[in-house]
């Protein structure tokens, strides 16, 4: 998982989870309520350019210490991995590997890579740059990967063997449910950053300063061109190794020009003048853009509940939140009574303008099997929220409208999101209002995505957050976020420092135990019921002890200009899973 800028987005990134394909076929191909129809012409697929906006620059380019989508975006079209799950079935499929074979009751997986792929340098592809990414990279401790997470079974690696130049052999510690649809993990190239690795400066390689020319990959879009502040550009690779049924080369369009834009609004007003091809609609946008489908000459489209979530959480983290605030946010009292001023459907209401959906469980109800829907919920109830506040001891004993702890502290705090999130930014005033109705002083601060995303993972120094992170359809591509030591164990990460684990451990609570061990036995559990009783569980627990406190979860809605062809955006895969097979007519 990786913290979100938007709850939508329009290209997937390498995580992914597990559901049937039929379900999701009902679900999403047929849950976006408009299709484009582009008349096939006898006309070149060839050419064009493709212009596209984002909020905020890259943060890195290196996908593997990236915590962030603003990265995951800037690099979507130049990595691939091992396997790819389609975006319309969430079926897995062949990529880098073009077959493979198990044996030993699943604990043994051959693959077979292609022998036809090149890097953009024209190197090719060999199983040393699969070996190199996970035991060089992934397992290397040195570095902050939060893929080592989603690759560590019981606390035991895969073993990553090479059989030739093209064929790569994995033994398992323990059969491992999400194995092939994990494996979209981006591959990198051995020749251009074992230098880096072996020197112990991986971790600010591919920083934003590098050379476009400089970041290798595969992909079918090679980055030419950042000019921070205003565009990321791409160029077609020449010699990808992906062809059309008819064995034509791909992809189809020559150039894609991603324009930096800070704010929704002006977004909008860019692809309302023709500036931008593709528009992540806000819900209270959605009415106003599908009225003026015909004049404007593009579609709309609903495709249902997005993966991604939207929620509140307490800096729990006791090497860097000084009494009394580490008290209060470590207190599920407090943490229920927050719980209890959501106003979800005013925000659905007001915010996304009655096209959103209240969140309570941890899986979002686009994962459908997954999705426990009979957690704990929280009704939007202030003299509730009063009740359970003064019970544990939070009460107004000066009457200046402020309640204090037991201590005699004002209950005084900062909630921080993400400026270029007007959504995030409405959502967060109502709660902020609501929060000083109980009687908490709440400073609301939105701030710069990336310096926001610093605080959350490097220095740790923030009070709440109103954030998100991305979603999927298997809950294990959440492990970096729920297990303890996870590298995104947003409220009280793990700290590196032996001296700060010491305290760290000392605040160790028996649910988080509970969740690790749920997430070990759910990887390695084939079975698919058992699969959904522990992640059952693991989603009652969250709601239980909320350590993150959802509000409300968008729609996947676009818009789309009718100028492209192979168009099939869906919930899961947004509008570019398929980018390769993209024209302009």
């Amino acid at each position: 998982m990786f913290l979100t800028r938007n709850v939508v987005s329009m290209i997937k990134s390498a995580g992914t989870r597990l559901i049937p394909a039929i379900v999701i076929l009902i679900m999403l191909f047929t849950g976006c309520t408009k299709q484009a129809k582009i008349a096939e012409k006898n006309v070149s697929k060839y050419g064009g350019t493709l212009l596209l906006s984002t909020t905020s620059d890259p943060k890195s380019f290196n996908e593997i210490i990236a915590k962030e989508t603003s990265t995951g975006d800037a690099i979507g079209f130049l990595f691939e991995g091992l396997t790819r799950t389609n975006g319309v079935t969430t079926e897995v499929k062949p990529c880098l590997a073009e077959e493979w074979s198990v044996s030993n009751a699943g604990l043994v997986w051959t693959f077979f890579l292609r022998k036809d792929v090149q890097w953009f340098d024209g190197k090719p592809l060999t199983a040393d740059d699969v070996l190199f990414t996970y035991n060089d990279i992934i397992y290397n401790k040195d570095i902050p990967a939060s893929a080592r997470d989603i690759f560590t079974i019981e606390g035991k690696q895969i073993k990553f063997e090479k059989i030739d130049d093209y064929t790569v052999k994995l033994t398992l510690p323990k059969s491992f449910a999400p194995l092939l649809r994990q494996l979209s993990q981006a591959i990198l190239p051995k020749h251009i950053l074992e230098e880096a690795v072996k020197a112990g400066k991986f971790n600010s390689t591919w920083g934003v300063d590098t050379l476009p020319s400089k970041i290798i990959g595969t992909g079918p879009f090679m980055l030419t061109e950042f000019k921070p502040g205003e565009r990321l550009t791409y160029a077609k690779n020449p010699i990808y190794w992906q062809k059309d049924k008819e064995g034509k080369q791909l992809p189809y369009i020559d150039k894609i020009v991603k324009f930096v834009v800070e704010k929704d609004d002006v977004q909008l007003v860019q692809f309302e003048s023709k500036e931008i091809d593709v528009l992540s609609i806000r819900e209270k946008d959605f009415a106003y853009l599908k009225k003026k489908e015909q004049t404007g000459n593009y579609t709309t489209y609903d495709c249902g509940p997005s993966f991604g979530t939207n929620f509140i959480s307490f800096n729990q983290n006791p090497n860097t939140v000084k009494q009394p605030k580490l008290n209060w946010f470590r207190d599920k009292s407090f943490r229920k009574a927050v719980a209890h001023i959501i106003d979800k459907q005013t925000i659905i209401n007001n915010v996304m303008k009655g096209i959103g959906y209240s969140q309570d469980a941890a899986m979002e109800k686009a994962a459908v099997i997954f999705h426990n829907p009979f957690v704990t919920r929280y009704e939007y109830d202030l003299n509730k929220a009063k009740k359970i506040l003064v019970d544990n001891g939070y009460k107004d004993t000066d009457e200046d409208g402020i309640i204090e702890d037991k201590n005699g502290n004002p209950i005084k705090f900062t909630m921080i999101t993400n400026a270029d999130n007007t959504v995030r930014q409405n959502i967060g005033a109502i709660i902020a209002a609501d929060l000083k109705k109980i009687g908490m002083d709440v400073s609301f601060t939105p701030m710069e995505f990336n310096s926001m995303v610093t605080k959350l993972t490097s220095t740790h120094d923030w009070d709440a957050v109103l954030i998100g992170l991305t979603g999927g359809i298997d809950p294990h591509g959440g492990k970096n976020v729920w297990t303890s030591d996870g590298h995104l164990h947003l409220w009280n990460p793990k700290p590196t420092d032996t001296k700060q684990q010491k305290v760290w451990e000392k605040y160790l609570t028996p649910w988080e135990t509970e969740m690790d061990t749920i997430f070990d036995k759910g990887a390695s559990e084939l079975d698919e019921a058992k699969r959904k009783a522990l992640y059952w569980r693991w989603q009652e627990i969250a709601a239980e002890e909320l350590p993150v406190i959802y509000t409300v979860n968008g729609a996947a809605l676009y818009a789309v200009r009718n100028r492209f062809g192979n168009l099939q955006p869906t919930a899961y895969g947004g509008v570019f899973h398929n980018i390769e097979q993209l024209y302009i007519q």
